[in-house]
Parts: C-alpha cells; structure tokens; sequence
C-alpha cells in the first residue's frame, strides 16, 4: 500500500504527461452505455501501443473501493494513465467517471498532457442501458435497482468539451467517431517497440 500511496502522491509535483505523440481519450457515461465495449473495440482495431484504464478494473476489483470523493482509486487511475503516457503508450480512460468525483482529476490530466486529448460522453436513456446490461456476462452480478442508483443524466464535465454519443449510434458508429475523432485513425500499429519481443515474452 505505501508504494501505491507513493505514486499516488507524486501526481501532486507532476505538471505534465505523455509527449506531443500520445493520444489519450476519455470514454465516459453510465452503466451499460457501451463504454467498455467500445474501447475494446477500438483497441482491437487499431494494434498495439493502446493502454485501455478501467475504472471498474481499478477500483471494484483491484481494490474493492465504494465510488466515493477523494477515493484512492481517484489518483491510482491518474497515475497509471500518466505513466502509461509517459512510457509512449496511447490511453484510453473508460468509466462511469462521475463529474462530482473525477471531474478534477480528469480537467487536469487533459490540461497537463502534452499531446491530443479527445473525450466522449455516452448519452444513452437509463432504460436503454437496462436493456444493453442484460446481454452482459456479468448482468447477474448487479441488477435495475443499482443501475437505477448510479445514473447520473448528462452527467457532463466542462473543461472536457465531450463530444456525445447517443443511442441512435450502433457500437460500429460510436468505434468509428472515436477512432476518427481521436487521431487513432492513421494508427495500425502504433509503436514498432511494440513488436519488438522480449525472449520467452507472448503475443
């Protein structure tokens, strides 16, 4: 815990992130908005060299945290983008990422990285979400009334300037603005470091 509390704490002397070569995005909007789904998507289609940070992976279970203000997951997910973007990776943040809790951490991150930032917002009625949650694997796990709990309509964060995805796009539609409105369109794949294997290293 001290080592994460360390890199935690060093996010408070960092003034920027990345280089004028990395593109990072930011998917953001409620449960079952095909958040996940399309950063998945993106990755798969344009190679190597992407880092995909969840905040469900991070907080709910990497650390098994509440969504709550000034959450340890809030500055884990802020290290790890930077240090991601530092070592020439591209980003993408995907997550519920609610204006109250992360609003500042992400407004800083894009204002501190040194390359282009694009964010998305995924604009979808509460009971298309319901619907999109129920052909989920883990749909079992958590059900209406959670969902219910979470949502936050247009939940938007200003210094982001979100561009909106709504439910009139299918999941190709929204893949194909986020691919084209980020820049990762001219990417196949990113970084020739990234095919440079390592012995004993896997695909």
């Amino acid at each position: 815990m001290e080592a994460v509390d360390d890199l935690v704490r060093r996010q408070d002397t960092v003034t920027h992130a990345g280089s004028a070569a990395t593109i990072l995005v930011v998917l953001r909007g409620n449960s079952g908005s095909g958040k996940t789904a399309t950063a998945r998507e993106v990755r798969l289609r344009c190679g190597r060299g992407i880092a995909i940070v969840s905040q469900d992976v991070i907080r709910r279970d990497l650390l098994r945290e509440k969504d709550v203000p000034g959450g340890v997951n809030i500055g884990l997910i802020d290290a790890i983008a930077r240090h991601a973007l530092d070592g020439g990776y591209h980003v993408i943040l995907e997550g519920i990422f609610t204006s109250a809790h992360y609003g500042e951490m992400l407004g800083r991150l894009r204002q501190q990285h040194r390359g282009r930032t694009a964010c998305f917002y995924f604009d979808v009625p509460f009971e298309e979400t319901l619907r999109r949650h129920a052909s989920k694997p883990q749909a079992a796990e958590y059900g209406e009334r959670e969902m219910r709990s979470w949502y936050r309509p247009l939940d938007l964060v200003p210094e982001l300037e979100e561009r909106r995805v709504d439910a009139s796009h299918s999941l190709d539609e929204a893949i194909d603005l986020v691919i084209a409105g980020s820049g990762l369109a001219r990417l196949t794949e990113p970084h020739d470091v990234w095919n440079q294997k390592q012995p004993g290293s896997g695909p």
